[in-house]
């Protein structure tokens, strides 16, 4: 993903953030027969602070990837939409699409199966957790040897990035009136309404009003 200084994402705490609040990830490699990809749910490490993650991938997913042999890329895509040139006045413009996107990069460490059954667990929790009736991985009608029996078809990894690029082109580019009126058609319930990205252009570009204040 090409780099530019005025849509740059640096701050730790938002690019967590972003990965939490958008957990499908694509997971991309290079390997001797060509680019592969593939698509799991990713949860940020709590026991650390930084951008280190925990995953898993189904077996023979592993062995495609080379995981643990080579840098494994790992993209997550926030809101994003299309943005359209009528949306900027009587101005000459062209459409072009607003997005936030993380991409880490690193050589994946390999979980032991203690490790991996933890980490299935908290992606269970995770996402049950929203439901008024959960079901957690260890409850039943699951059992023991039920968990142990699906463990085995996964290889649960942890990645902490050595390369970080991340990109949040909101709109930074144009005037403050133009950038109102974008997320006013977002907050709409036009073609392209899109609440979520609204909201990430407003809290984009009110912290950059905040940093000139």
């Amino acid at each position: 993903m090409r780099q530019n200084p005025s849509f740059a994402m640096t701050d730790v705490a938002e690019l967590r953030r972003i990965i939490e609040h958008n957990p499908w990830a694509t997971l991309v490699s290079a390997t001797p027969d060509g680019l592969v990809a593939s698509h799991y749910a990713v949860l940020l490490d709590d026991s650390r602070d930084d951008l280190t993650i925990v995953a898993h991938m189904g077996r023979p997913d592993d062995l495609i990837h080379g995981l643990g042999e080579r840098e494994l890329m790992v993209i997550f895509q926030g809101p994003h939409g299309y943005i359209s040139p009528g949306w900027y006045g009587d101005v000459p413009s062209v459409p072009t699409w607003n997005f936030i996107s993380v991409q880490l990069s690193g050589i994946p460490e390999i979980l032991s199966t203690e490790e991996n059954l933890a980490v299935l667990d908290k992606l269970v929790a995770h996402f049950e957790s929203a439901l008024e009736q959960p079901r957690l991985m260890w409850e039943r009608p699951n059992d023991a040897a039920f968990v142990e029996r699906m463990e085995k078809g996964t290889i649960g990894f942890r990645l902490t990035p050595t390369k970080v690029v991340a990109k949040r082109k909101l709109s930074q580019n144009k005037t403050a009136d133009m950038v109102e009126t974008v997320i006013a058609e977002l907050d709409g319930d036009g073609p392209y309404a899109n609440a979520a990205l609204a909201a990430e252009m407003r809290r984009a570009h009110d912290a950059m009003g905040a940093a000139r204040a």
